[in-house]
């Protein structure tokens, strides 16, 4: 679930409490995206401290995530182009330009997008993702997402 929660772009501190506590186990924590990682048993003084720590750790995490000139602005789910235009986006179009800005140079198929897009499941034959897509090309230039035909869609920035 981590791993979805991180490829997805889901960015919430996240602390495992566990009763394994194994150094290997911790690894395997950390590496499938905790932040950190505390096994039983455990003082109280050490749990709030770690939360804290995560907490300041969260509020100094830039808020903009920037590729070559296109910076999406998190808290006002918007895209900055170039510094100068700013684009509002729907929450659709937000999560979608995310998700793609995030696996940049990958190309991502529909039913990727679609389960990393949408909150609720949908008709993996829609074309919502296309109209999307479409939409997020008019607001931002028609090169900055491209279709790689029968595979999917690759967020290879300006040209």
């Amino acid at each position: 679930m981590l791993r979805r929660w991180r490829a997805a772009g889901v960015a919430v501190p996240v602390l495992v409490l566990t009763a394994r506590d194994q150094w290997h186990e911790k690894v395997q924590g950390l590496k499938a995206g905790a932040d950190d990682y505390l096994g039983k048993p455990f003082h109280m003084e050490e749990l709030l401290a770690r939360v804290q720590a995560l907490t300041r750790r969260g509020a100094s995490r830039p808020a903009r995530l920037e590729i070559d000139g296109v910076a999406l602005d998190e808290e006002e789910q918007a895209v900055v182009i170039d510094g100068t235009r700013r684009e509002p986006l729907t929450a659709l179009e937000f999560r979608l330009l995310r998700c793609v800005m995030r696996q940049r140079g990958k190309v991502l198929s529909k039913a990727y997008l679609g389960e990393h897009v949408y909150e609720l499941d949908t008709d993996p034959d829609s074309n919502v993702i296309e109209v999307y897509i479409n939409r997020l090309r008019r607001k931002l230039g028609k090169d900055l997402i491209q279709t790689r035909r029968g595979q999917g869609y690759v967020f290879d920035g300006p040209a």
